[in-house]
């Protein structure tokens, strides 16, 4: 993403097998024994919690045309019906994140069973014929279907936007009798749901041809097929307020369907049920004007930057420009809009990440960053029902606890060490914290070493229940901060004026009203990495926004050194490689000076804490160890605002 250097580098594309190995290595806990006899009446709102095991999907074959859009049609309805069903309380939990068993759901599952689900009663469906059932014992919260072409593939995110809008089940055109189509409209054992609304003429021609006049408009084709969709959309729901303006999702379109390569669970169609729930605005669209998208090559230039461009822009209307608009997901780097092979952009992955950020920040979005290789996400319209307290506080360094610690002398002068933190990160998104959490919080050296988990205090929108799991379960050496920028992943710089893409009013107050909520929810008091981007580095009412939500710290990707603005103290972000403890050590003992006292902050992604337990023993070894004193991160920006003022 990025570096001190300057030189790029991101987190979107470093899954590999340290991760990968972190997930798989957490328990495979199993699903608790339930009653399969089917119950005689099913309330969604009732005392009884339905589960289905979705993991049959992950064993389908993607070289199948048959199978293949099974798993993606069975995977989109069962999200638009836990949206509709977990809307207003916990209604249905599937199992399908964490490999074949579902490890990851059944993580959670059996947490919540001992806590706030402990008195629900259960009933589980298991298969393909589980999903017939499920859809018929919850279909009096259906009113019927809103059918989609997947040659426009646009039009399945538009579906997704319908579904939550109107209490629809989105569902691919399809008329082979083996179809879930054909099951839901014409099969005599299916519910014969009507087709409320057609995104494709009922004879399978498009509806959507990038000609003329846009469909049940009076606005001109964009010239692409792909655009005209989202702009119907828009102009159905968006501009007319029926939709949820402050709630949007950025996931992969029906495009996937021709190249299903990867995790299966990356299809992100699991994601939607939270967005859905929330009657959320669908996208996907390529965020550079200067090339066309492999998706839609026939499109004049730009088009999908301006398509974007004017979504956000009704969003922002219909919030007047007062509250923060929140974005799930991210640009799908491995199939569109990246020069990632394949995907036929001419950006790399971080510029794409970058532009896109800019954008959205220019319209008071900010990214909730499910990114490619831990993307994926269930259950989070259940997860938004967990109930809070009202604040969750910790402990936080005080002036006699570090001097009882010998890091301040008995006259206010900081000892003369170099003090080295870690910001332990990337978990800017939901989605990858969901994933990553249970691996991180049952490793065995957790609460050995000082860690500050740079998690967004914003991810309890979508997961309460993990947030409040690390916070119950913490050690003294755990310590909470946030991740990218605060309250959400956008540039803070795009907040102020001018507004590159938009034009807009400042944003600086909505961010500030939005990021103290959650600060003070979860008593975060240190913003733990702020990321500029392309976008304008911040101007003094920015940081001024940040002093008073943020009064413990700032540490910044284009930061001066280290200094105090209106009593925040603010840092570099030191940025070195973090393959291994034995090449970043390398790097930090190069950057350790023999004397005076010196503060640095070093981020990681994904390394679990026997992995930075053998970097501080590193770093203890070393013939400077005696000089390196490793701290929690708020400790290094108490000391540095001692220092700095001393």
């Amino acid at each position: 993403m990025k570096t001190s250097s300057g030189k790029r580098s991101s987190r979107r594309t470093f899954i590999g097998a340290g991760a990968v190995g972190a997930a798989a290595a957490i328990s495979d806990f199993g699903a608790a024994k339930h009653s399969y006899a089917r119950p005689a009446a099913m309330r969604s709102d009732g005392g009884l919690l339905t589960t289905i095991n979705m993991t049959y999907t992950l064993k389908l074959n993607r070289d199948n045309k048959h199978q293949l859009h099974e798993i993606w049609d069975h995977a989109h309805v069962l999200a638009a019906l836990q949206g509709l069903a977990n809307r207003s309380g916990a209604s249905i939990y599937q199992f399908f994140i964490g490999g074949d068993s579902g490890r990851i759901d059944q993580f959670w599952f059996q947490w919540m069973r001992h806590n706030w689900l402990q008195h629900r009663t259960l009933h589980q469906f298991a298969n393909q014929t589980g999903l017939h059932e499920l859809i018929l014992a919850f279909k009096h919260l259906v009113r019927g279907l809103v059918a989609y072409d997947q040659n426009v593939p646009a039009t399945s995110n538009v579906a997704s936007t319908a579904a939550g809008v109107e209490d629809l089940l989105p569902i691919r055109f399809d008329t082979s009798r083996a179809s879930l189509f054909y099951w839901l409209t014409t099969d005599p054992a299916g519910p014969r749901f009507p087709v409320k609304i057609w995104l494709i003429h009922p004879d399978g021609s498009p509806l959507f041809t990038g000609r003329g006049i846009i469909p049940g408009t009076t606005t001109a084709s964009t010239g692409s097929a792909k655009c005209d969709a989202y702009i119907w959309a828009k102009q159905r729901y968006l501009d007319s307020g029926r939709c949820n303006g402050s709630k949007m999702g950025y996931y992969i379109d029906a495009y996937w369907l021709k190249k299903p390569f990867g995790k299966i669970p990356n299809h992100t169609l699991s994601n939607h049920d939270y967005f859905i729930a929330h009657r959320g605005f669908f996208f996907d669209l390529d965020p550079w004007a200067d090339e066309v998208p492999v998706d839609d090559p026939t499109q004049p230039k730009g088009t999908d930057q301006r398509t974007l461009r004017a979504i956000l822009r009704s969003a922002w209307n219909q919030t007047h420009g007062n509250r923060m608009i929140h974005i799930g997901g991210f640009p799908p780097w491995d199939k569109k809009y990246t020069n990632h092979p394949g995907a036929g952009g001419k950006h790399g992955g971080v510029a794409t990440e970058w532009q896109y950020a800019y954008i959205v920040s220019c319209f008071n979005g900010y990214m909730d960053a499910d990114a490619l290789g831990l993307g994926a996400m269930a259950n989070a319209s259940l997860y938004q029902h967990y109930p809070l307290k009202q604040r969750y506080p910790q402990a936080f360094p005080t002036k006699q606890s570090l001097q009882q610690r010998r890091l301040i002398a008995p006259n206010g002068r900081v000892a003369d060490k170099s003090y080295v933190a870690i910001y332990v990160g990337d978990y800017d998104s939901a989605a990858w914290l969901y994933q990553m959490l249970p691996a991180m919080w049952t490793d065995p050296a957790r609460g050995t070493v000082p860690l500050a988990w740079a998690f967004d205090p914003n991810l309890s929108d979508r997961f309460a229940p993990g947030m409040v799991y690390a916070r119950e379960t913490k050690t003294g050496n755990d310590h909470f901060i946030t991740g990218d920028s605060g309250a959400g992943y956008l540039n803070p710089g795009a907040l102020q004026t001018p507004r590159k893409f938009s034009g807009l009013p400042s944003g600086i107050v909505p961010w500030h009203i939005h990021c103290a909520k959650y600060y003070r929810l979860w008593d975060i008091k240190l913003t733990g990495f702020v990321i500029d981007g392309d976008a304008p580095p911040m101007n003094d009412e920015v940081k001024s926004a940040y002093a008073q939500f943020s009064p413990d710290g700032m540490v910044g990707q284009y930061n001066p050194r280290h200094g105090v603005f209106k009593g925040m103290p603010f840092l570099h972000m030191s940025q070195v490689p973090d393959h291994s403890p034995e090449s970043m050590a390398r790097v930090i003992l190069r950057q350790t000076t023999a004397r005076g006292a010196q503060f640095r902050i070093y981020r990681t992604i994904l390394k679990t804490p026997t992995w930075h337990k053998e970097l501080f023993d590193i770093l203890k070894q070393s013939e400077l160890g005696e000089r390196i004193e490793i701290v929690d991160a708020c400790s290094l920006m108490s000391l540095l605002k001692g220092f700095t003022h001393g």
